[in-house]
């Protein structure tokens, strides 16, 4: 019933959208001029990141050929208008300089125009990583629905939806990582199964030294790996002891000598003996 309820409720919200663009004088909205200025951002936008240089280029675009594409919003009580749908398109308006834009007026609830935002951004293929499961996790709590039902919702895979969501459990640091593409979704994966502290850890050396997704598997393995019938003091001992050589790793990185971890063991690289003269001066 649910997943019913959310279906024909996004299929008419689109469907008003559709008509609004195909023909002026639909009733399910019109097209108008609106001050930019009148226009707040919308509330529910899961969107956090924007690439100036993509901003750049769509508010040339506009410059030349105009606003093929108008945005959507709704009237406030008080006056002035909520965005819904289409934040690029008015922030690459603004950097134009136009004072005015082409945007289409719906009479949705606030539940509506939050879930048209989650859905339009959903439907964009330049939403990162994080940002696409913050949308998912807002759909979930917004309608109840289950991960099947939101993957049949949306047309996704059931495990797309549940590993895509596993990365809000990243740290803030490995989120911001992740976003900024520092680290790729493979790493990210790799690291939700770890502590704070242990991603945190583990992003500095996949940053510092370049590690590949199948040398972090390998990293996190040897973590958790415990010969049989040891004591959990060897264990707990054995995992401090990989972190601090992860530690130990990227502080050389930080003191420009080049070095590999593998399991237990670091490698230093010398270019030359000025290399190594400047690494035991550092020490002593």
């Amino acid at each position: 019933m649910k997943k019913e309820a959310l279906g024909r409720g996004l299929d008419a919200l689109l469907g008003e959208v559709s008509e609004a663009y195909e023909n002026e004088s639909s009733s399910a909205g019109s097209i108008t001029e609106l001050s930019v200025e009148a226009i707040e951002p919308n509330p529910y936008q899961p969107r956090e990141h924007f690439s100036q240089e993509s901003l750049a280029e769509l508010s040339e675009s506009i410059e030349k050929d105009g606003l093929i594409q108008p945005i959507v919003v709704v009237e406030e009580e008080l006056g002035g208008y909520i965005l819904v749908a289409g934040e690029r398109r008015l922030r690459a308006a603004k950097l134009a300089g136009l004072e005015t834009i082409k945007a289409i007026v719906l009479d949705i609830s606030k539940e509506q125009m939050q879930q048209y935002a989650l859905i339009e951004n959903i439907q964009r293929e330049d939403l990162n990583p994080v940002e696409l499961a913050r949308s998912y996790d807002a759909l979930l709590k917004l309608h109840g629905v289950t991960h099947e039902e939101l993957a049949s919702i949306v047309h996704k895979s059931r495990t797309h939806i549940t590993n895509t969501l596993r990365l809000l459990q990243l740290s803030k640091k490995a989120q911001e990582a992740l976003i900024e593409k520092k680290i790729s979704a493979g790493h990210a994966k790799m690291l939700v199964s770890l502590q704070e502290k242990e991603q945190e850890l583990l992003v500095d050396s996949i940053i510092g030294q370049k590690l590949s997704v199948r040398e972090v598997e390998k990293i996190i393995k040897g973590m958790k790996e415990t010969p049989k019938k040891e004591p959990k003091e060897i264990e707990n001992k054995e995992k401090d002891q990989t972190l601090y050589m992860m530690e130990l790793s990227n502080l050389l990185k930080k003191l420009g000598i080049q070095s590999t971890l593998s399991s237990n063991k670091i490698t230093l690289t010398f270019q030359n003996q000025e290399q190594i003269d400047s690494l035991i001066e550092k020490i002593k």
